[in-house]
């Protein structure tokens, strides 16, 4: 394991994912409310070139990850991604050449001390470099089950606040499923190769999931505004990697005294997540609400 190497690859995924989400917010705000889940969005979204930008900072953003957990613990690598709604409003304020006012920079701010704070708290340690099938099966039931629960939910709604927070915390349990898959079959190629990789469910199962991520990720940013999709996209995937890397590779966090501090840490990411998302910086990068960008 080379923790400094996964903690740079990881910087390198979050500021690709972030500029993925701001490109795929844009082209989302151009194609036609759906009420219901299907594929006309995903047909409208494709004639976009913005959405095709996206794309290539998602492949990037995969590549990126891989290299990151094939370094380090899952429960290192993944909350380094709540970075990723300071980094995309500040891509967003230069990309649509608005600045970032003060709150949104203190906010920005809680964000990566906390982070700071909690993960230096924490010491994640590496565990396993495999986990074995039955953890496999609990992970699976859990992540796959609560998020075809919010799917579900999210359909019979209109579109608005409460459907894209439950689509994006669906897509988020995809997203940290994902990851987990994708460590070991990282982990794989590593040990036996091309022919292991290609072999491996997991292989398979990460590509699978992550398509399911993606899908619900694309109706959650059109569904409503990004300061309900992104909180619950990026604590629900930071969160859940956590617990997937203690579950599935037995990763060890301190505990003790140490929890203090965590918990201190958790705080002020979360506080620094909701600012964000009540600032003006998010609401002049996602204009208002309502309101659709139609060029």
């Amino acid at each position: 394991m080379h923790i400094p190497l996964a903690v740079l690859f990881a910087l390198l995924t979050m500021l690709s994912n972030a500029l993925a989400v701001v490109l795929q917010r844009k082209a989302a705000q151009r194609v036609p409310l759906h009420e219901g889940l299907g594929r006309g969005l995903m047909a409208g979204l494709v004639r976009q070139r913005v959405w095709l930008g996206g794309m290539l900072a998602v492949l990037a953003a995969a590549c990126f990850q891989a290299l990151a957990l094939g370094n380090g613990p899952l429960s290192v690598v993944q909350p380094i991604f709540v970075l990723e709604l300071p980094a995309a409003l500040l891509l967003g304020s230069v990309i649509l050449r608005r600045g970032l006012p003060p709150d949104a920079w203190r906010a920005a701010g809680f964000v990566t001390v906390g982070l700071g704070v909690a993960l230096g708290a924490a010491s994640p340690t590496p565990g396993d470099t495999q986990a074995p099938m039955t953890r496999w099966l609990v992970a699976l039931a859990c992540c796959l089950g609560s998020a075809a629960a919010l799917t579900v939910s999210a359909a019979r709604r209109r579109p608005g606040p409460a459907r894209a927070a439950a689509l994006a915390l669906a897509a988020a349990l995809c997203y940290a499923l994902t990851a987990a898959l994708l460590k070991s079959a990282a982990q794989t190629w590593e040990t036996d190769g091309a022919a292991g990789f290609f072999t491996a469910w997991q292989t398979y199962g990460f590509a699978a999931v992550g398509v399911t991520a993606l899908f619900l990720l694309q109706h959650a940013l059109q569904s409503g505004p990004l300061t309900f999709s992104q909180p619950a996209l990026i604590l629900g995937d930071a969160g859940t990697s956590v617990a997937l890397g203690v579950l599935l590779y037995d990763e060890q966090l301190r505990g003790g005294w140490w929890v203090v501090p965590e918990v201190i840490g958790l705080m002020l990411i979360m506080a620094g997540i909701v600012l964000l998302s009540r600032s003006s910086a998010a609401r002049n990068l996602i204009g208002p609400e309502g309101s659709a960008e139609r060029a």
